[in-house]
């Protein structure tokens, strides 16, 4: 699988206290070896986020993100469920 990650998300995931950080590096390497593993709750968004999926990174954090292709993922932003749904 391909991913990429957005401007917003890479300043956003810049912005993390280092161990958020280490977090979701760890859910986005899990996510590439399966996308349904049980412990990323990956699903779908609602209201403005309709049309994307999120994931855990453990505790408060989540990271957005939208299928391009089968074999593409774009994530566009990363942060706790305060940050994300303002």
């Amino acid at each position: 699988m391909d991913i990429d990650f957005t401007k917003v998300f890479n300043k956003q995931f810049e912005k993390l206290p280092l161990k958020k950080q280490q977090q979701a590096r760890a859910a986005v390497a899990l996510f590439l070896q399966d996308v349904a593993n049980p412990s990323l709750r990956n699903h779908g968004l609602k209201g403005e986020w309709l049309g994307f999926r999120s994931i855990s990174a453990g505790g408060d954090l989540r990271l957005h993100f939208q299928v391009i292709t089968e074999s593409k993922v774009l994530f566009v932003a990363v942060g706790t469920h305060s940050q994300l749904y303002r």
